[in-house]
C-alpha cells in the first residue's frame, strides 16, 4: 500500500515536470515570436537648428532673448545701433521734399507775375532800341547831307554798332517771353519726374535697409545658443543666435544588416524615452540610408558581413515638445 502511494506521488511529480516545462516552453516560444514581430532600436533625439545672423554690419544696441526661451515665428530677437542709417534716411526725405518742388513748378509753369516782369524787359529793351535807332537815323542822314564832312565814318558805324547791338537785346528779351509763355519742355519735366523717382526708390532702399537692423526668429523654436552679446559688433557671416526647431524632430537610430530588410520608409514606429515610462510617441520612418555606417574597409568574413549597420530616422510627433535634442530614446517598430 505505501509502495503504490509513493508511484503515485512519483507519477504526479513527473507530470507535474512536465506540464512546467510544455508551459516554459510555450511562454519562451511566445516571447520569442513576439521578438520577431517587434523590432527594438536605441538611439538619440535629433532636431534641425537655425543660425541667425544680421544681415546689416554694425554695433549690437540690444539682445531680447536668451538660452532656453521659447520663440515664435517673426518674433524680435534683437537690433542694431542704426543711428548712421536714420540719418541718411532723414537726408534722402529732405531731398524728395525739395525734388517735389521742382516737380510742382515745372507741371504749374511759369507765372503770371514773371511773364509781366518778362513782358516789361521786352518793352524796356524795344524803347531803349527806338532811341538808339532815332540817332543812327539822325546821324546817318547828316552823313549823307554833308557827304561825310560833318560826321565822320566813325561815328556812322559806331551808331550803327549801337543800333544792332540794341536790336539783339529786344530779341533776346522777346525769346525770354516766348520762353516763358510757352512754359517748361516735356523733356525737362519727365526728368525732373526720373529724378524724383530714383530719390523715391532710394529711400525705399534704406527703409528695407532699416528692417535688416532687426533680427526675427524665421519660425516656432528654442533659443539653444546665445553667441554674441550686447556692444559686439555684428556682421552676416556671425551668428547671433542658434535656434532648435519645434517642427521636425526626430530619433537616429542604427539597424543590422540582418534587420534591414524588415524596416521601410513610412513604417509607423513608437518612441520611448526615460522620463515618460511607459508613455509612447508615434513616429514614422522617414529616412533609411543607402550606405553602411561603421563599415570596415574590406569585408572578409561573414561575421563582419553581420556587423554592418545603416543609419534610419524615425520622424515623431512631439506636439508636447519634451523630445530634447540628444536625449536617448528607445525605438519599437512593429513587424508585419
Amino acid at each position: 500500500m505505501m509502495g503504490k502511494r509513493k508511484f503515485v506521488s512519483v507519477v504526479i511529480v513527473l507530470l507535474m515536470a512536465v506540464g512546467g516545462y510544455f508551459y516554459v516552453d510555450r511562454a519562451s516560444s511566445a516571447a520569442a515570436d513576439q521578438r520577431e514581430l517587434e523590432l527594438k532600436l536605441s538611439g538619440n533625439v535629433d532636431v534641425r537648428e537655425v543660425s541667425l545672423a544680421f544681415r546689416q554690419s554694425d554695433r549690437i544696441a540690444e539682445l531680447l532673448v536668451d538660452e532656453g526661451d521659447q520663440v515664435e515665428k517673426d518674433q524680435l530677437l534683437g537690433r542694431l545701433d542704426n543711428r548712421e542709417l536714420a540719418l541718411q534716411i532723414a537726408k534722402a526725405r529732405t531731398q524728395i521734399k525739395m525734388q517735389e518742388a521742382v516737380v510742382l513748378r515745372l507741371h504749374n509753369g511759369t507765372r503770371a507775375e514773371d511773364i509781366a516782369q518778362y513782358e516789361a524787359k521786352v518793352r524796356a529793351a524795344q524803347a531803349d532800341l527806338d532811341d538808339v535807332a532815332q540817332h543812327y537815323r539822325r546821324i546817318q542822314d547828316v552823313y549823307d547831307e554833308t557827304q561825310g564832312s560833318a560826321i565822320t565814318r566813325e561815328e556812322l558805324a559806331t551808331a550803327r554798332l549801337q543800333y544792332t547791338n540794341r536790336l539783339a537785346k529786344v530779341e533776346e528779351a522777346q525769346q525770354a517771353l516766348n520762353l516763358a509763355v510757352a512754359g517748361p519742355r516735356v523733356e525737362d519735366i519727365d526728368e525732373a519726374e526720373a529724378q524724383l523717382q530714383a530719390l523715391n526708390d532710394e529711400l525705399a532702399r534704406l527703409e528695407f535697409l532699416l528692417t535688416q537692423y532687426e533680427l526675427r526668429s524665421p519660425t516656432d523654436g528654442v533659443i539653444r545658443s546665445r553667441l554674441l552679446e550686447v556692444g559686439d559688433m555684428a556682421s552676416a557671416s556671425t551668428p547671433v543666435f542658434k535656434i532648435s526647431l519645434n517642427d521636425k524632430k526626430w530619433v537616429r537610430a542604427y539597424v543590422k544588416e540582418t534587420d534591414l530588410s524588415k524596416v521601410r520608409e513610412g513604417q509607423a514606429a513608437q518612441v520611448f524615452i526615460d522620463s515618460l515610462p511607459g508613455q509612447a510617441l508615434d513616429g514614422q520612418i522617414g529616412f533609411i540610408s543607402s550606405t553602411a555606417e561603421f563599415t570596415p574597409k574590406t569585408v572578409q568574413t561573414d561575421e563582419l558581413r553581420t556587423s554592418l549597420l545603416y543609419e534610419i530616422r524615425v520622424y515623431v510627433d512631439d506636439a508636447a515638445n519634451v523630445l530634447r535634442l540628444g536625449m536617448p530614446a528607445t525605438v519599437r517598430v512593429t513587424l508585419r
